[in-house]
């Protein structure tokens, strides 16, 4: 009977207990089941699962700049080894990415790049700078503010405007903005403006202040600061209430875009939240300061600062340009020689027209493509096939890919009519010659017309590899880390303009000498004697002129 009694209470016990730890567990797995729904949520709208890819100029300080070190919380530039951003923009970024559980990565792009690398999805978020204007909320979608300033105007310390107290003062000033942001259609606030064309970089601003090409240029207080700072020459002008820009919330705070459809709005919002107005006021102070690159002391010595600082990333600049430059000569080269090849094949209409009909088929998509490439500039094709490949074709290039593509199809239209005025240009005797001694046509051009063409277009052709180490510049749209792209950087970072160009003017003259004295030392090594044979029959002869040392 006690035994009886003592099961029954056990079984009462262990009854409770059971209820109880379900009753008490409940809310917890109701929480991780949430949990688990919040991060399917975030994930669906990220295109690497768990890492949060934020694109930035990493050119705008104290928002974002790039820098050689991870001092100062820095993170390394994902498509730019070596190169670290830091700024506002960067540790907000990091502060949303903590919230959120994510891993941070920080794709370095050109300010018209940011926009449609949202949209095909290279990216999922712009954290840079932005301002949720009405124009690109039609396009983007925007988070919650995380900064607000005010707007201000830059000038020359010893200007007679750095004394103004209202727009009314800068009367007849020559004023400029910088390109696609709103602060390009303020300038029409200030009364009979001499309104300029809009600059693209706040350093390019910068450089047409201190070089009294303008009279100002408009910029937001943070900007206004770290321009100041890195300029002794520089100071901005404020306004009290009333006597400077008119201007709307939205365009005076800063947000982070995201895609039209992203499910990252909310999650980002309730991130934002958690992050204090004391916390982002203090971490702009910080970004500031960190940010001062102390006064001036001479041209020299900036050139010297800046090389100390940012020598690997010229050199890592230098080392790409000259790698794009080589390998896509090459391959255009190869695309151009097939072509003129195949265009000189003879073809009969008559004995066989199917065959003709496929050669001129094929013969038109060849015209189409030369004419194309050599009729758009080579940036649109940049952004074309850079961005369209991913937006229509879900075709993810890496920069370096696609700048590999871009310059070797460009530079092979344009070779091609070079080889094919070569063969042209060869003495129709030579053809002739070849046949003779029962060369069929293949033979007689790979032996006979093609060295002599190639030989007489050498010359053309190291142009064209000069040619595209300068033109590699323009790949700095799709974020390319050549020669050009590490120089805007550092421009954007230390404000100093002019110096850092001055270094990177010294490089490509370097790069371009010593390619055109290499180049001038192969035409003479291929026009010597010993670079041709004599082919004899017993009636004609050809003559086949070779690279390299006798067969």
């Amino acid at each position: 009977m006690e035994k009886r009694i003592l099961k029954y209470c056990f079984s009462v016990i262990f009854s409770f207990l059971a209820f109880f730890s379900i009753f008490y567990s409940f809310p917890f797995i109701v929480n991780a089941q949430e949990n688990n729904d919040d991060l399917d949520l975030i994930n669906s709208g990220l295109e690497e699962e768990g890492v949060l890819t934020v694109g930035m100029e990493a050119n705008y300080a104290p928002f974002n700049w790039s820098q050689a070190s991870p001092s100062g919380g820095a993170i390394e530039i994902d498509n730019s080894p070596g190169e670290y951003a830091n700024g506002y923009d960067v540790q907000m970024a990091a502060k949303l990415a903590e919230e959120l559980g994510l891993e941070l990565k920080i794709v370095k792009l050109e300010w018209d790049g940011l926009p449609p690398a949202l949209e095909s999805g290279m990216i999922d978020a712009i954290i840079a700078g932005m301002s949720p204007t009405p124009e690109r909320k039609r396009e983007i979608a925007f988070s919650d503010s995380y900064y607000e300033s005010d707007m201000v105007l830059v000038v020359n310390k010893d200007s007679q405007y750095a004394k103004a107290t209202s727009l009314a003062d800068f009367d007849g000033a020559r004023v400029t903005a910088q390109l696609n942001t709103f602060h390009y259609e303020l300038i029409d606030q200030i009364p009979n403006v001499d309104q300029q064309t809009a600059m693209e970089s706040f350093p390019t601003m910068i450089s047409s202040v201190l070089s009294d090409k303008t009279d100002a240029y408009v910029s937001e207080r943070p900007g206004a600061l770290a321009a100041v700072a890195s300029n002794s020459d520089l100071t901005f002008v404020t306004f009290d209430e009333g006597e400077g820009f008119e201007t709307d919330d939205v365009d005076t705070s800063v947000a982070v875009g995201l895609r039209l459809d992203s499910p990252l709005i909310a999650p980002i919002n309730e991130a934002l939240a958690n992050i204090s107005q004391d916390t982002r006021d203090q971490l702009m102070e910080d970004m500031v300061e960190l940010n001062e690159q102390g006064e001036s002391k001479g041209f020299w010595s900036d050139v010297r600062n800046i090389w100390s600082t940012y020598s690997h990333q010229f050199f890592v600049g230098a080392r790409n340009t000259i790698i794009i430059a080589f390998i896509s000569t090459l391959v255009g080269f190869l695309i151009g020689l097939l072509i003129a090849i195949y265009r000189t094949i003879p073809m009969n209409k008559k004995r066989k027209p199917i065959r003709y009909a496929f050669y001129k088929f094929f013969e038109f998509l060849i015209i189409a493509y030369i004419e194309i490439f050599r009729g758009t500039p080579m940036m649109v094709q940049a952004m074309m096939i850079f961005y369209g490949s991913k937006l229509f074709f879900n075709i993810d290039l890496s920069s370096m890919v696609a700048a590999l593509i871009i310059v070797s199809i460009n530079t092979g239209a344009y070779l091609t009519e070079v080889i094919r005025g070569g063969i042209i240009g060869v003495d129709p005797g030579q053809s002739e010659a070849a046949k003779a001694i029962g060369m069929n046509h293949f033979q007689s051009m790979t032996t006979v017309i093609l060295p002599q063409a190639i030989r007489n277009t050498l010359p053309a052709l190291g142009n064209e590899f000069v040619v595209n180490i300068k033109d590699t510049s323009v790949l700095n749209v799709i974020a390319v880390t050549e020669l050009f792209f590490i120089t805007r950087s550092a421009a954007g970072s230390t404000y100093k303009t002019f110096q850092t160009f001055f270094i990177a003017s010294v490089l490509y003259f370097v790069m371009t000498f010593i390619a055109t004295r290499l180049l001038i030392l192969l035409e003479k090594y291929m026009g010597g004697a010993n670079s041709y044979t004599m082919h004899k029959s017993s009636t004609t002869m050809a003559i086949n002129i070779k690279k390299g040392a006798d067969k």
